[in-house]
């Protein structure tokens, strides 16, 4: 078992992070370990709960089933979640506990963050990619008909247990989208100023087969160095003020893609991989990276065998990326490469994003 933890120093809120790939049956008992007060209202996967509902054995009074799919963070279910709880008259010394992927954590830790001003909530990914990203870091949202995460709030779990034995169930294209932000964080992890040296690049490029084979150690070991990264940068910067916007890198245009598709043809991993090619097109346009970084970094994403995006309409993509919450008043926020697994944020308007993009494939 690994031991992790995150410490915030702005609002003195630190809470453990346990990665033990053990039996799911003993999840339960260590998960109200830290409900404080009696009372929880889990909040599961419909996919999940199909899975593992009996083994994990929470009472049915106490469990809302969440229907799947990115459709469903919105705020009829967030009203419904809220409702239950009022009923069940739970506490602020009560908790929320999210069983899933990132739909899943993002909406409970919403409904927590508003349920009385704040109960507590505990995070139990499920997906690679919640593993990895989500379920870290305290971001919480819902989405609206004006794009993906545009309501939230930044509020940490009291604790998140990730166990890999989940991921064994996931279907291939959920793996491989939680690939896309473990790829992320291999072309970030220089800016993410860890102590530790991680080389994610290297391990990825050397386990690649047993990565895509879901070799048990060597998914631990992977979820393991991407938590360490993420909570480099949530430890110093919680509420993206500065060094967390690394962490968006790829999201600005993989963003315009899930919106522009209406969240319907595309994963949320796929989008990302072809955002991450666009700023690395971008970058080499501006002349922040040589074209042998960039081949490099396209090696390592083929590893994967992504699926393949086409291009949009350039102004169409410019019109939602000026909609993303990171847009300032007349600039569009990309992080882009700068060097070998490094990343910097650059504000750019949309004349030059046009000029660029009849060049983007090299």
């Amino acid at each position: 078992m690994t031991n992790l933890s995150v410490n915030i120093k702005s609002n003195e809120k630190s809470y453990p992070i346990f990665i033990e790939d053990e039996d799911k049956a003993l999840l339960k008992e260590k998960i109200l370990s830290f409900v404080e007060g009696r009372n929880f209202l889990v909040i599961i996967s419909e996919k999940v709960e199909k899975l593992y509902g009996k083994t994990l054995k929470f009472p049915k009074e106490n469990v809302f089933i969440l229907k799947d799919g990115e459709k469903e963070k919105n705020f009829n279910n967030y009203k419904k979640i809220t409702e239950r709880a009022l009923k069940m008259k739970l506490t602020r010394k009560d908790a929320f506990i999210a069983i899933g992927g990132g739909v899943v954590g993002d909406l409970t830790g919403f409904a927590a963050s508003t349920y009385m001003r704040g109960i507590d909530f505990i995070q139990v990914p499920t997906t690679l990619l919640a593993c990895v990203d989500s379920s870290v870091g305290g971001k919480t949202a819902i989405d609206t008909d004006y794009g993906k995460n545009l309501v939230g709030t930044f509020y940490q779990p009291k604790a998140v247990f990730i166990n890999p034995n989940f991921l064994k169930t996931l279907d291939e294209r959920q793996f491989k989208t939680g690939l896309g932000e473990v790829v992320k964080y291999s072309f970030i992890e220089k800016s993410c100023k860890c102590e530790e040296d991680l080389n994610l690049t290297n391990f990825l490029s050397e386990k690649a087969e047993m990565i895509v084979n879901r070799d048990e150690r060597v998914l631990s070991k992977l979820i393991e160095i991407c938590v360490k990264l993420k909570i480099s940068v949530v430890e110093k910067d919680e509420k993206e003020g500065g060094l967390r916007r690394i962490l968006n890198f790829g999201h600005t245009y993989g963003h315009a893609i899930e919106k522009i598709t209406k969240y319907k043809k595309y994963t949320h991993g796929e989008a990302i991989v072809e955002g991450m090619k666009f700023a690395f097109n971008l970058a080499v346009k501006r002349n922040l990276i040589d074209k042998n970084y960039k081949f490099l970094a396209e090696d390592v994403i083929k590893k994967f065998n992504f699926v393949d995006i086409p291009e949009f309409d350039m102004e169409k993509m410019i019109e939602l990326m000026q909609m993303d919450k990171k847009a300032t008043f007349d600039k569009i926020v990309f992080i882009l490469p700068t060097d070998y697994s490094t990343v910097e944020a650059f504000e750019l308007d949309s004349n030059c994003l046009l000029y660029t993009s009849d060049a983007a494939d090299d």
